[in-house]
C-alpha cells in the first residue's frame, strides 16, 4: 500500500462502505436534520424581521420625528414644537373607563385624542376604510375591534368616554406600533382632541401622554435635525423617537427574541448530537472485524480514519442540507405563530445566509460529536480480526478525546457567545446545559447501576429479561434519558412556570384580598365615591392619597450635571419621570426596611424631610443613604433626604411606591386618591363598574378578574411559541430514539433469535421488548419531570417567592404520552425481529 495518503483511493473506500450500510447511516443523519431545521428558521426569521423592521421602520412610528413626555409642553418646548415647522399632529393619550350604553358595559381602555392628519406613513386601519379620516371632524371615535366584539357592538352604535358620548364610526383593526397582544390588554379607543377638554377627564393629576409627531419634506436630514435640537430636549427631559430609532429598538427587541428561540433550537442540535455520538459509537462497533482486515492489508490507522471520517462529513453535510431545507419550509410557518407579538405584517422570503449558517453548523458540530468515536479507529490493530469484542479506549489513555470534549464545550460557549454578545451569559448557559445532560446522564449512570445491584430475582422471567436489557450491551438507557429526558424537562417546567405565575394572581384575589383598585378620585369626590361603596355593600380596604412630583435635583446636582457624571451611571428616566408618592406613618405588610431607619411622622415640618426609598432603583441609581433628593411637587420646592431603603414585595395586590413621605408633609399638597375593595363576583362588578362609570366619569378601575383572564390568554399565547420551540426538543429526541433502536437492533437481533432458538415464543420477546421500552420510557419521562419538580421548585422559592403547588394533571398526560409513544417505537421498530429465522443466528449480518 503506498504511503502517500490518496484521497481518491479514501473517497471509493467511503462510498463503497457506505453503500452497504446506508440504511444504517442515514439513521445518523436523521438525528440532527430537526436541529438544524429549527436554527435555520430561526435564523431565517431574525433575518426577515430585520428586513421588514428596515422597510417598515416609518410605518411602525407613523412620522418622521416623535416627541412626548407625560406633562404638559414647557414654553420652551412649546416654541421649539412651534419652529421645527412642517407637518404636525398632536396626541393626548391615557387610561379611562368607555362605557357603551347598548348594554351598559364598561371597560378600561387607553383612550388616544388626535388632532392632524397622523400617521404619515402607514394608517388606521379600519372597517369601513373611510372611518379613519372621517371620525376626526365629528363627534365619533375609532373602536378597538376586540372592545367591539367583547361588547357586541357594532359601527353607528355609541360609547362614553368621560363625559362625552361618541358615535362608533369604524371598528380599529390596526394602528401603527400596535401589537395583538397590545390590544388585548390595552384596547385603543381614538377621538378628536378638540372634544377632550368636554370629556371631563384631563384634570389635574391625570396621567397623560402628550405626544406631537412632525412629517418633513423629503430629503430632511432628521438625524442632523434631531442632534440640534437634543440638547433642549434633555434639559426638558422630553422624549424623542425617530425612524432610525424606531427600527434600532424595535430591532434589539426582536433580536433578543430570536436570540432566545436560536439557544432552544441549539438545544435541539445538541440533543439530535448526543444521537450522533450513540449512533457513531455503535456503528464503529460494527465495524471493528472490516477495520481489522483493512489493518491486515496494510491500511495504516490514519487511513482508515480518514475512510470514515470522509463518510460521516458527507452525511453530516446530507443531513445539514435536508435540516436546512426543512428549516426554510418551516419558517414560513413561524410568523402565523409570533404574529400576535409583531407591530407589523411580516413578510418573508428565502434567506440564503441562513441556510448557509445552518448548513456550516450542521457539519461542524455533526463532526465534532461523531469524532468522539471516531477516533478510536487509530487503536484498531490487526488483531482485532481474531478477536470477538472490541475494547474500548478510556478516557485516561486518549487524550484526543479530552482535546474533543474541550473543543465541543469551545464550540457551544462559541456559538452561544454570537447570539448572546456577552461572556458572561454565554458562559452561564454553557455551563448550564452541560450541567443538565451531565445530571441527566449521571442520573441515568445511577438507575442502570441501582437495576443491575438491586435486580428483583423475585420477578417473572420475561419481567426480569426486560428489566435486564437496560443495562446490557447495547442498551438506550443513558441516550434515552438525556435526549427525551431533557425535552420532557422543557415542556413540564413551562407548565409549572405558567401554573405558578397564574397561581400568584389568583392567591391575591382570593378571599377578601383586594381584587378592585379604583384610581384617579379627586379629593372633592373622595366622600362620594367610599359612601357608593358601602352603598354597594363594598368594604373600603385602602384608602392612599397620591402626589405627583419632578425630581429637580440630586445633591445639588441638577439632571444635567448628575446624568453627566461619569463615575456613576444613572438612569435618564430618574430626572424626566413623573414621581407618584404617598404619605404614611407606618409601614405595609409588602414592605420592609433593609437599610437605615424608617421615620413615620415629622411634627415639626420645615426642614430637610426623611423619606424612604425602594432598594433596587436606589442601587440602580446609586442613590444612597443620607443623599438629598429636591423635589418639585407642583410648583412648590421641597428638600428630602434619603433615611431608609424598603424591599417591595410587587406581587401583591397592594399600592407600593417608589418613594414613601413620612405624615406630617404633603397632606395640603394637591394629590388624588385610590380605593381598593373586594367585588364578590363578576356580577357585582359589573354592576358596580356601570355605577362608578355613570357618576364619576373621570374614575377608573382596574378589575383584576379582567386581568387575570388577559393574563391567562398572553401566557397561553407566549407558552404556545416556547412550546412550538421546545417540541423540537422532544421530535429530536423521538428521532434519536428512533435511530438509537434501529441500529442497536442489529445487535438485537442475535440475542432475540438465541432467544427463539432456546424455545421462547414470539409473544414473549414481543413483551420483553415492551417492558424494555416500557421501563426506558417511563425512566427517561420520570427524570426529566422529577428535574422540572426541583428546578420549577427553585424558582418558586427563591425568584418569585411564592409557594409551589403544581397541577399534576398535565403532567400526567405528558408522562404517560411519552412512555407510550417510547414503548410504540420500540415495539415497531423491533417487529421485523420476530419474523427472522433462528438460522440467522448463524449468519453474519453485514
Amino acid at each position: 500500500m503506498n504511503s502517500k495518503i490518496n484521497f481518491s483511493w479514501l473517497l471509493k473506500m467511503a462510498w463503497r462502505d457506505s453503500r452497504r450500510n446506508y440504511s444504517r447511516l442515514l439513521l445518523f443523519i436523521s438525528s440532527i436534520v430537526l436541529g438544524i431545521a429549527a436554527l435555520v428558521a430561526i435564523y431565517s426569521l431574525g433575518y426577515n424581521l430585520q428586513e421588514n423592521i428596515d422597510g417598515q421602520a416609518a410605518e411602525l412610528l407613523g412620522a418622521d420625528l416623535e416627541l412626548s413626555d407625560n406633562t404638559p409642553p414647557t414654553p420652551k418646548i412649546a416654541a421649539l414644537i412651534d419652529s421645527l415647522g412642517g407637518q404636525q399632529s398632536e396626541e393626548r393619550s391615557f387610561a379611562s373607563m368607555i362605557y357603551f350604553p347598548k348594554n351598559a358595559g364598561t371597560r378600561l381602555a387607553q383612550v388616544r385624542a388626535l388632532e392632524g392628519d397622523f400617521p404619515y406613513y402607514g394608517q388606521l386601519e379600519t372597517t369601513p376604510a373611510t372611518a379613519a379620516k372621517s371620525f376626526r371632524n365629528q363627534k365619533a371615535a375609532l373602536v378597538d375591534q376586540t372592545l367591539m366584539l367583547q361588547y357586541q357592538a357594532q359601527v353607528g352604535d355609541s360609547i362614553k368616554v368621560g363625559e362625552v358620548t361618541f358615535l362608533i364610526a369604524g371598528i380599529l383593526t390596526k394602528a401603527p406600533g400596535q401589537t395583538g397582544i397590545a390590544a388585548t390588554v390595552a384596547p385603543s379607543v381614538y377621538i378628536p382632541l378638540s372634544y377632550l377638554t368636554q370629556t371631563g377627564l384631563a384634570q389635574k393629576g391625570s396621567r397623560i401622554v402628550y405626544r406631537y409627531y412632525f412629517k418633513f419634506v423629503p430629503k430632511t436630514n432628521i438625524e442632523q435635525l434631531v442632534k440640534k435640537i437634543e440638547p433642549t430636549l434633555e434639559a426638558e427631559d422630553y422624549n424623542f423617537r425617530t425612524v432610525e430609532s424606531q427600527k434600532q429598538d424595535t430591532g434589539r427587541t426582536f433580536r433578543d427574541l430570536t436570540r432566545f428561540l436560536s439557544l432552544v433550537g441549539f438545544i435541539a442540535l445538541l440533543l439530535g448530537c448526543v444521537g450522533v455520538a450513540s449512533a457513531i459509537h455503535i456503528y464503529i462497533r460494527e465495524k471493528i472485524s472490516s477495520i481489522a482486515i483493512l489493518r491486515c492489508l496494510g491500511v495504516k490507522a490514519s487511513q482508515a480514519f480518514l475512510i470514515y471520517l470522509i463518510q460521516i462529513s458527507g452525511l453530516g453535510l446530507l443531513g445539514s442540507l435536508l435540516g436546512a431545507s426543512l428549516g426554510a419550509i418551516i419558517q414560513q410557518f413561524l410568523p402565523a405563530v409570533l404574529q400576535d407579538f409583531l407591530p407589523f405584517e411580516l413578510e418573508t422570503s428565502l434567506s440564503w445566509v441562513s441556510i448557509g449558517q445552518g448548513i456550516l453548523l450542521g457539519v461542524i458540530i455533526s463532526n465534532l460529536f461523531a469524532l468522539l468515536s471516531l477516533i478510536s479507529i487509530r487503536t484498531i490493530s490487526p488483531l482485532n480480526v481474531l478477536r470477538e469484542s472490541f475494547e474500548n479506549v478510556t478516557l485516561s489513555r486518549d487524550p484526543l478525546k479530552w482535546v474533543i470534549y474541550a473543543l465541543i464545550l469551545l464550540f457551544v460557549f462559541g456559538f452561544t457567545w454570537l447570539q448572546m454578545k456577552k461572556w458572561t451569559d454565554a458562559l452561564a448557559f454553557t455551563v448550564g446545559v452541560t450541567f443538565a445532560f451531565l445530571l441527566l446522564t449521571a442520573m441515568a449512570t445511577v438507575l442502570m447501576w441501582a437495576v443491575r445491584r438491586f435486580f428483583p430475582s423475585a420477578w417473572g422471567y420475561l419481567a426480569r429479561q426486560g428489566l435486564a436489557n437496560l443495562y446490557r450491551p447495547n442498551n438506550q438507557t443513558i441516550i434515552l434519558v438525556v435526549s427525551i429526558g431533557l425535552g420532557t424537562m422543557f415542556i413540564c417546567t413551562l407548565i409549572f412556570i405558567q401554573t405558578i405565575l397564574l397561581d400568584r394572581i389568583k392567591l391575591s384575589t382570593d378571599g377578601d384580598q383586594p381584587n378592585m383598585v379604583l384610581f384617579d378620585i379627586q379629593s372633592p369626590q373622595k366622600t362620594a365615591v367610599t359612601a357608593l361603596l358601602k352603598q354597594q355593600r363594598l368594604s373600603v380596604l385602602q384608602s392612599v392619597p397620591i402626589v405627583t412630583m419632578r425630581l429637580e435635583q440630586l445633591n445639588g446636582q441638577t439632571s444635567t450635571e448628575a446624568l453627566k457624571d461619569t463615575t456613576t451611571r444613572r438612569w435618564r428616566g430618574l430626572f424626566s419621570r413623573e414621581y407618584r408618592v404617598t404619605f404614611r406613618d407606618s409601614l405595609i405588610s409588602s414592605e420592609k426596611i433593609v437599610k437605615g431607619k424608617w421615620i413615620g411622622e415629622v411634627k415639626d415640618f420645615g426642614g430637610v424631610v426623611p423619606i424612604s426609598i425602594e432598594d433596587g432603583y436606589a442601587e440602580r441609581n446609586v442613590i444612597n443613604i443620607g443623599d438629598t433628593l429636591t423635589f418639585n411637587v407642583q410648583g412648590t420646592i421641597l428638600t428630602t433626604v434619603v433615611a431608609s431603603y424598603r424591599d417591595i414585595d410587587w406581587g401583591g395586590v397592594q399600592t407600593n411606591f417608589l418613594v414613601l413621605f413620612p405624615k406630617g408633609v404633603l397632606e395640603e399638597a394637591p394629590q388624588f386618591h385610590v380605593l381598593l375593595t373586594h367585588v364578590p363576583n363578576n356580577e357585582v362588578s359589573a354592576r358596580f363598574q356601570q355605577t362608578v362609570v355613570q357618576q364619576f366619569p373621570n374614575v377608573s378601575m382596574v378589575d383584576l378578574g379582567l386581568i387575570l383572564t388577559v393574563l391567562d390568554e398572553i401566557s397561553t399565547k407566549i407558552s404556545f411559541v416556547i412550546r412550538f420551540m421546545a417540541g423540537f426538543s422532544i421530535l429530536t429526541g423521538l428521532i434519536v430514539l428512533i435511530a438509537s433502536v434501529l441500529i442497536s437492533k442489529y445487535q438485537r437481533i442475535r440475542e432475540s433469535i438465541l432467544l427463539r432458538t432456546l424455545g421462547a415464543s414470539r409473544r414473549q420477546i414481543l413483551v420483553i421488548t415492551a417492558l424494555e421500552y416500557f421501563f426506558l420510557g417511563t425512566l427517561a419521562a420520570s427524570t426529566g419531570i422529577l428535574l422540572a419538580v426541583a428546578g420549577s421548585w427553585a424558582l418558586a422559592r427563591f425568584s418569585f417567592e411564592t409557594p409551589f403547588n403544581p397541577q399534576f394533571l398535565p403532567i400526567l398526560i405528558v408522562f404517560l404520552v411519552v412512555t407510550s409513544i417510547t414503548v410504540i417505537i420500540g415495539i415497531v421498530n423491533s417487529w421485523g425481529i420476530l419474523s427472522r429465522s433462528p438460522l440467522e443466528v448463524l449468519r453474519q449480518d453485514g
